[in-house]
């Protein structure tokens, strides 16, 4: 569970990039990605996925069949399928969400784009999704790879990180630094 809290660590980056020399040696790597992806929303739609991938009590075998069904019934690749089942017998399964962050960064670094993380109070829709890359796009200068997030805490506006820069224009942090203003003026 230590590598749950230390984002994308050596475990994940090392199973990350064994994933994806395998997806690249088999010309995959556009459908590892959509898979992954695939199971990135499951995990985060479902409290119990969540549980069963992270609890050190369910044991291997469980999780592995557990995750094998699951991936079987939502059709993803027979390389995405084992990649899962030998993370599942490793006992790695709690790091599955770094490791996937993991493999997306590799595979926009491999494609000359950068990674953007968009959280935003509510989801986008399409019409929102597209003028935000496309602003990112003239922001940044080249391909952004956006990942979006959910966070009902910030109310409103987004929050935006690329690379280890942040812009902040959330109705959240809008109210705290006011908050701070009228702290100082009394």
């Amino acid at each position: 569970m230590a590598s749950e809290t230390t984002g994308v660590g050596g475990l994940a980056t090392r199973y990350a990039t064994a994933l994806f020399e395998l997806a690249r040696d088999q010309g995959a790597l556009d459908k590892v990605a959509a898979d992954l992806a695939s199971v990135k929303t499951m995990v985060d739609s479902s409290p119990d996925l969540r549980r069963l991938v992270r609890s050190p009590v369910i044991g291997r075998a469980e999780q592995g069949k557990a995750m094998d069904a699951l991936l079987e019934r939502a059709q993803v690749t027979d390389l995405t399928r084992r990649f899962v089942g030998v993370i599942a017998a490793n006992r790695r399964l709690f790091s599955l969400e770094s490791i996937i962050a993991a493999f997306r960064q590799q595979l926009a670094k491999s494609r000359g784009e950068l990674t953007a993380v968009v959280s935003t109070a509510q989801p986008l829709n399409d019409a929102q999704k597209a003028a935000l890359d496309a602003a990112l796009r003239r922001a940044v200068g080249v391909k952004v790879a956006v990942e979006t997030k959910v966070e009902p805490a910030l109310m409103g506006g987004m929050v935006v990180r690329i690379g280890s820069r942040m812009f902040d224009s959330s109705l959240r942090s809008k109210l705290q630094r006011l908050q701070l203003a009228m702290k100082g003026t009394g």
